[in-house]
């Protein structure tokens, strides 16, 4: 059936190609000499998945000055993501083999996290202004443990200095500081400019022009760089549809490249096996008498019935201090009374713990997640809509911002809450440690009267 169709898979590399990003566009021959392994294509594989995954992560792409440190960027990305084929960890550091390890890394990514599709999403031309929005739950944690645990591993083997963990902390506690001012500042900026210019768009749904609007009303000329990236953009789209309906071929090739790691494998095997059947020991060297293998077998009964023996004993002994153990326990029982009080504070806590799973599962099909278009309104007209969806594939719905608000703040009193109990468990554990040092005083660290601000960029994006 997919032979007919080996002219099509070319097509197929060539519109997965197009539709990445210009600036980390491959060429199709790397991916034919990545499938036999082939050294030269390892460099511009590894390169290829820096420039992907630091878009996606972090906004943007700089290059730096060793191939080692986009190495490392690499490995730690999919190492989050939840890879866990070894031989991908095991590639050096210098990129130069390990070009079929890097293709199938690629391809998981394409199937694990939708690599297309996220990167269409962070290229796309921004026209309106947005924001991003999340109130769902997130489904996650089994995988977030399973990244977490991938990625300890290679922390354990080293200790890290506790100073410098509390200056990393201090250096991102002051970076988000930063970026928490200038997200005020740039709310500030958007709620002028939607202001000012309420009433001059065309589309009365919205009524105000976006930042991109203004600047282009500013500045006339700037109009052919946008038209430029919107038909960037237009052939990217042309070239995802194209490779949608292309997918299947490039996956059966991939099987193709799956067989012929298979194939190298066992060859791999089959030799050392060779070896083996070369250093054997000669078979006449092996042999004992049977005298010596009764002899042999007559001291392993001995073995046995000795441990056998002791076994009995050792159980002996543990029955009775676990019988002396739940005596002292009955005694140290509380009374009927203190039994009850601590049986109706648990029950109490779990019917807590309930209602607050029962709203989030009521609420839970009215989650946003996405970018959302940030349309500014009036007084008269505050309580229609606070936000406009325009990037989800549902259709169009309004929501009001301060429901958003609301709702995040409820969001964050139920972390709170839950990192107060945590600090709470983490001070009697201290406590407990602390009993046991002896000459030893232990100073509590100063308290900080610095609190995040509660008002968020959205309230002063839409006042009240």
């Amino acid at each position: 059936m997919w032979r007919g169709r080996a002219g099509t898979l070319p097509a197929a590399i060539g519109a997965l190609c197009r539709a990445l990003p210009p600036v980390s566009r491959p060429a199709p021959e790397t991916f034919r000499l990545a499938k036999f392994d082939r050294p030269e294509a390892s460099l511009q594989i590894w390169r290829l998945l820096y420039s992907l995954l630091k878009q996606i992560h972090d906004g943007g792409w700089t290059e730096p000055d060793t191939i080692g440190t986009q190495i490392r960027f690499v490995k730690s990305v999919l190492r989050y993501h939840g890879y866990g084929r070894p031989e991908f960890y095991q590639l050096p550091s210098d990129g130069s083999q390990g070009s079929r390890e890097l293709l199938l890394a690629f391809s998981w990514l394409l199937n694990r996290i939708s690599l297309l599709e996220r990167l269409l999403t962070v290229n796309r031309v921004k026209i309106g202004d947005e924001a991003s929005v999340c109130t769902c739950e997130d489904n996650l944690s089994n995988s977030w443990k399973d990244r977490t645990e991938i990625a300890l591993e290679p922390c354990l083997k080293r200790e890290v200095d506790v100073r410098y963990l509390q200056w990393l902390t201090g250096r991102l506690r002051f970076q988000w500081r930063s970026l928490h001012v200038d997200h005020q500042e740039q709310c500030k900026l958007l709620h002028k400019i939607h202001s000012y210019t309420s009433g001059c768009h065309m589309d009365q749904t919205i009524g105000h022009f976006s930042v991109t609007e203004t600047d282009l009303i500013r500045q006339p000329d700037s109009y052919k760089q946008l038209l430029q990236s919107l038909e960037s953009e237009t052939s990217r789209l042309e070239a995802f549809l194209e490779w949608k309906r292309l997918e299947p071929v490039y996956w059966h090739w991939m099987e193709t490249v799956l067989d012929t790691l298979d194939e190298d494998a066992n060859t791999f095997k089959s030799e050392d096996v060779c070896k083996e059947k070369n250093t054997l020991p000669n078979a006449n060297l092996c042999c004992h008498s049977a005298s010596n293998i009764i002899g042999e077998i007559d001291k392993l009964t001995k073995d046995l019935v000795t441990l056998h023996d002791g076994l009995h004993e050792l159980v002996n002994c543990k029955k009775s201090a676990w019988y002396e153990k739940v005596k002292s326990r009955e005694r140290t029982l509380p009374d009927e009374r203190e039994f009850c009080a601590a049986v109706r504070t648990i029950t109490e806590a779990v019917k807590l713990k309930l209602s607050g799973l029962k709203y989030h599962c009521s609420h839970k099909k009215n989650g946003m997640h996405g970018l959302y278009r940030l349309v500014f309104k009036d007084k008269c007209s505050a309580s229609k809509t606070g936000f406009l969806s325009s990037v989800s594939k549902e259709p169009i719905t309004n929501v009001n911002a301060t429901e958003v608000i609301s709702e995040l703040q409820m969001e964050e009193g139920t972390l709170k809450r839950e990192l107060k109990q945590l600090q709470e468990e983490c001070r009697h554990k201290l406590d407990e440690i602390a009993e046991g040092l002896v000459g030893v005083i232990c100073i509590p660290p100063m308290k900080r009267d610095w609190s995040p601000l509660a008002e968020t960029g959205l309230n002063q994006l839409f006042p009240p």
